[in-house]
């Protein structure tokens, strides 16, 4: 049986439903890995800035990462990050739901923030570590022709803005897992 249905989903530069006005909440990478008993996980989002451009942080965006640990296509764990700036427009990321931490985490961006019970968490500009050849991509649609070039690398003088989360693998309570991302922005 084959069911059909609306996907919506993001590339690497823009979602179906996000426009490049709203770059703040444009997803660009969402990675999983661990590294022994630590699970990693990165969104990034506003991707393809020029290293001099400054970054913009918005707080009128939720960033979500959720995890289905029973593979129900449901989040067991909904992990939701906020940025936001007090009144000297210094900036912070807020992040809550990591498994294993007590109540939210708060750092200011740029800065790693490691709590006692193993989770930590990162907020700032990084360089993309996605690799485009975006000369050769289009090349090979003009011609039909495979024209990819190792040595060509779009984002190589890019960056884009990283949320980082890390916590004990156990805290899951699954070796397996799912992972997606969102964005939200509020209504005004």
């Amino acid at each position: 049986m084959v069911a059909s249905g609306v996907v919506i989903a993001a590339d690497h530069d823009e979602a179906d439903t996000t426009s490049f006005d709203d770059a703040a909440a444009d997803i660009g990478d969402l990675y999983a890995f661990h590294d022994g008993e630590r699970l990693t996980l990165i969104l990034t989002v506003d991707g393809y800035k020029l290293r001099t451009e400054e970054t913009v942080y918005d707080d009128g965006v939720l960033y979500g990462v959720h995890i289905d640990t029973d593979g129900d296509n449901v989040a067991d764990h909904d992990l939701w990050a906020r940025f936001g700036s007090n009144a000297a427009g210094e900036w912070a990321v807020q992040v809550e739901g990591i498994p294993g931490a007590d109540g939210p985490l708060v750092s200011p961006v740029d800065e790693v923030l490691e709590v006692e019970g193993g989770a930590s968490i990162f907020a700032g500009t990084r360089d993309d570590p996605f690799f485009f050849d975006l000369d050769g991509f289009q090349d090979t649609l003009a011609t039909g022709t495979v024209a990819f070039n190792p040595e060509r690398d779009f984002v190589a003088i890019k960056n884009t803005v990283a949320i980082v989360v890390e916590f004990d693998h156990a805290a899951l309570g699954s070796e397996t897992f799912g992972v997606w991302a969102t964005t939200g922005r509020q209504a005004q």
